[in-house]
């Protein structure tokens, strides 16, 4: 009897410690925890950089029990944005504003320590919010992942400045892997955390039509017919291979914030755009004492965010480059029939043209 006596009471002290913790209970796993005014306002501290925001996001992602994470990173003036798409549990619909309240979480129990700190008091979501110019939920499917679209200003808040390079991996004499000295870019954040995680989760990284392909890529795999049903039924990660033709592709994608040209989608349906690896498998791999360099797969012909030009755009840009030349030519008694040579490095385009004089 004082076995089962002392058993109660723990139990009654284990339930009455989450009553304690618990402010509101929001339904479908959610709740808004008690946390003092001095946490929340320290949360939004959390978020000094737009790398902070992003590795954040990959947190959430985790920890809501997602197996395929697509980042999407791109940038328009000053303008960052990101879009990540995760096969995790999903937010219901009801609760798509509340989330990015402070406070709100659905790990109760579950109080997450990683290499970047505790994870799980409810602030993440909000800490980004707080410092973003928009943050919110483009899709989502109770149980089968979410869409998250997140853009700041990076007048306000900042970035580092070298975002082209690419981190590469270091196997150390004992075998651990390790992400190798680089910019602490976004880049190397989304790797960072990919490689502490592999055995959890995998990462896609890339440009926004580049994770488009490859969440196309992801659907077909598993997708057995997409004229069975409509498409928001659909996992946001699996919701783009019911796409019928280019137009209703970029539809869907601006509807799990991917937005794109129809050109862009039919260079996707048509097989010209290719779907990428995970992202660790994308990184060039060394040795630790290997002092030699080696760039990685996807540092040649695009950065970091994918950038890729097509043939036939080099195509049209040659043409034009050609007609400007032998307006040139003709002042300084060159040849003007000459074919340039455009090449198309990480974070540059390069044009030579060869001079020949006339005879």
């Amino acid at each position: 009897m004082a076995d089962v006596s002392g058993l109660s009471q723990f139990i009654d002290q284990a339930t009455h410690e989450s009553r304690l913790r618990v402010e509101s209970d929001l339904g479908d796993g959610f709740v808004r925890l008690r946390v003092s005014e001095a946490e929340r306002r320290q949360a939004k501290q959390d978020i000094r950089c737009v790398e902070d925001a992003a590795i954040e996001m990959l947190r959430n992602a985790r920890d809501a029990h997602a197996r395929s994470i697509f980042f999407a990173a791109s940038k328009s003036g000053s303008i960052r944005r990101f879009t990540m798409v995760d096969d995790g549990d999903g937010v219901p619909e009801h609760l798509h504003e509340t989330v990015f309240e402070p406070r709100v979480t659905s790990k109760l129990d579950s109080l997450t320590m990683d290499d970047w700190g505790v994870h799980g008091r409810g602030m993440a979501l909000y800490s980004i919010k707080a410092n973003a110019e928009e943050a919110f939920i483009a899709s989502s499917a109770a149980g089968q992942g979410s869409s998250f679209v997140v853009t700041f200003d990076t007048t306000k808040v900042t970035e580092r400045r070298d975002q082209s390079t690419l981190p590469d991996l270091v196997k150390a004499l004992d075998g651990v892997w390790s992400v190798g000295s680089s910019p602490h870019n976004i880049a190397r954040t989304v790797a960072e955390f990919a490689l502490a995680n592999r055995k959890k989760c995998t990462v896609y990284f890339g440009s926004p039509v580049e994770i488009a392909a490859t969440l196309l890529a992801f659907g077909r795999s598993s997708h057995q017919s997409a004229g069975m049903v409509s498409f928001e039924q659909v996992a946001p990660s699996k919701r783009l291979a019911c796409a019928s033709d280019s137009q209703q592709f970029a539809q869907i994608a601006a509807g799990i914030g991917l937005e794109m040209s129809s050109r862009s989608a039919h260079r996707i349906l048509q097989g010209q755009i290719k779907p990428l690896p995970p992202y660790l498998e994308s990184l060039s791999r060394r040795r630790e004492g290997d002092t030699g360099t080696r760039s990685s797969k996807r540092a040649v012909g695009r950065d970091y965010r994918g950038l890729k030009v097509a043939q036939e755009d080099v195509d049209d840009f040659s043409a034009d480059l050609k007609r400007a030349w032998r307006e040139l030519a003709d002042r300084y008694f060159l040849e003007g029939d000459v074919e340039p040579a455009i090449r198309i490095s990480h974070d540059s385009v390069h044009v030579t043209f060869p001079v020949r004089k006339q005879l």
